[in-house]
């Protein structure tokens, strides 16, 4: 499998280096990416960069992952309009652990000669003197040449530290040394990271006359210009606790035809003909959403599990109509809060439903989710009630055993308005 012509069909190259292809299709080459670990888990815009390592990989080529223990305590200052605030070390230690144990999900770390690698420059940048960095990097880098890159140019105007200018220079030297230790001939990133890794490759050939390569992919965005990743919420993360894998489903079962047409070829591993089937199937009958299904759930597995990806689904279901008493009893505590996040919520003593209580005075006196009992019966006798999506009839009792959890009722008012009654 030729890897360039791979990431062309999927929409991954931005920018190539001349001579990048004829590189790896002469010899097995290794490549790295930068993750600089300014979070305890990578969000989905990292997953463009990782999924180009194991394309890389699959390829037959190595892939090294660098998880940037130094480049994390100055800050990128790419597509940043503003200061990053500075970690500390015992931060940035953890957070590194929790990245790497993500990584391992992706790549192979076992078997064969090109098994994937996780490297920290902070390993060689811990003992580099501030006069010999100088000596050894700073001076084959002239000032004017760094000030040209679009990452220093557009923050001149509202100010940039020298630790952030400096930035390119430790990046610079990362490419240097992987290429003089673990013979790195090629480093890939998103397109903003272009001027950092030309930098390294600059630096390799000013100061030992090496010929190194770039690739670049594009910086995802929505259909309507909108940052990728992006929710009302912030970041979709990959560890479950930022964000729920059903939240991480649903975002990508949300995403709108032309977009999923799109990250269906960047973040799944679908071939080139199974993703034209499914185009096509989907183009038929977009009300299916076939696409979308396809890549959420394949997409979830990979980050999460099957079983998460089952939890989701049947979540989901709960949410549109189709979810069953037995379904939503199963369903985990945080799941199940997940999936109702923002319904009304009322609180009712639990040694209230012990012995039943009616379900009128449930409604409209101990949590006003009707405003008067009048208007509960009336909502009863159109049948529009449900109690954990079962219909009930206008002399039900509610009780201790129809709670979710030990602790939850879920009310439903017609098809669409639901309320949680907390049993504590």
């Amino acid at each position: 499998m030729n890897f360039v012509e791979e990431l062309k069909w999927r929409g991954m190259i931005h920018d190539i280096m001349p001579g990048t292809e004829e590189l790896i299709n002469k010899e097995m080459t290794t490549a790295y990416v930068g993750i600089d670990p300014t979070a305890d888990s990578l969000h989905i815009g990292h997953l463009v960069s990782i999924m180009m390592l194991k394309h890389f990989q699959l390829c037959g080529h190595k892939p090294l992952a660098l998880v940037g223990g130094a480049t994390g305590m100055i800050g990128d200052p790419s597509g940043k309009s503003e200061e990053r605030n500075l970690l500390s070390e015992e931060v940035l230690r953890h957070n590194q652990e929790c990245i790497k144990k993500q990584l391992l999900r992706f790549l192979d770390f076992e078997t064969g000669p090109n098994k994937a690698e996780i490297v920290n420059n902070y390993d060689w940048m811990k003992d580099f003197s501030f006069l010999a960095f100088l000596r050894e990097v700073g001076k084959h880098l002239p000032v004017n040449y760094m000030m040209a890159k679009d990452s220093v140019k557009k923050r001149l105007e509202t100010g940039i530290s020298f630790t952030e200018f400096s930035y390119q220079l430790v990046q610079a030297y990362d490419f240097f040394f992987l290429y003089q230790n673990k013979n790195c001939k090629l480093q890939m990133g998103g397109s903003d990271q272009w001027g950092n890794i030309t930098s390294g490759t600059e630096l390799i050939r000013r100061k030992v006359g090496g010929e190194v390569f770039a690739l670049t992919c594009p910086l995802i965005t929505k259909a309507d210009g909108s940052k990728f990743g992006k929710t009302e919420k912030g970041n979709v993360w990959l560890d479950a606790n930022y964000t729920s894998p059903y939240h991480f489903y649903q975002f990508w079962l949300n995403c709108s035809d032309e977009d999923t047409k799109k990250y269906i070829k960047i973040f799944s591993l679908f071939s080139k003909e199974e993703i034209d089937s499914m185009i096509a199937e989907h183009d038929a009958a977009p009300h299916l959403r076939v696409l979308q299904k396809a890549l959420a759930e394949d997409i979830t597995i990979r980050i999460h599990s099957k079983q998460d990806l089952e939890v989701a689904r049947e979540a989901s279901e709960m949410l549109f109509g189709k979810g069953t008493t037995e379904n939503l009893k199963k369903l985990p505590e945080n799941v199940f809060l997940s999936v109702f996040e923002g319904v009304p919520m009322f609180n009712v003593a639990k040694t209230e439903i012990e012995n039943g209580i009616d379900i009128i005075d449930l409604l409209a006196e101990k949590t006003q989710i009707l405003s008067s009992k009048s208007e509960a019966r009336r909502a009863m006798a159109e049948n529009s009630i449900s109690i954990n999506k079962n219909k009930i009839a206008q002399d039900f009792k509610c009780t201790s055993a129809e709670l979710i959890n030990d602790k939850y009722l879920l009310v439903q008012k017609g098809k669409k308005n639901y309320y949680i009654v907390i049993c504590e």
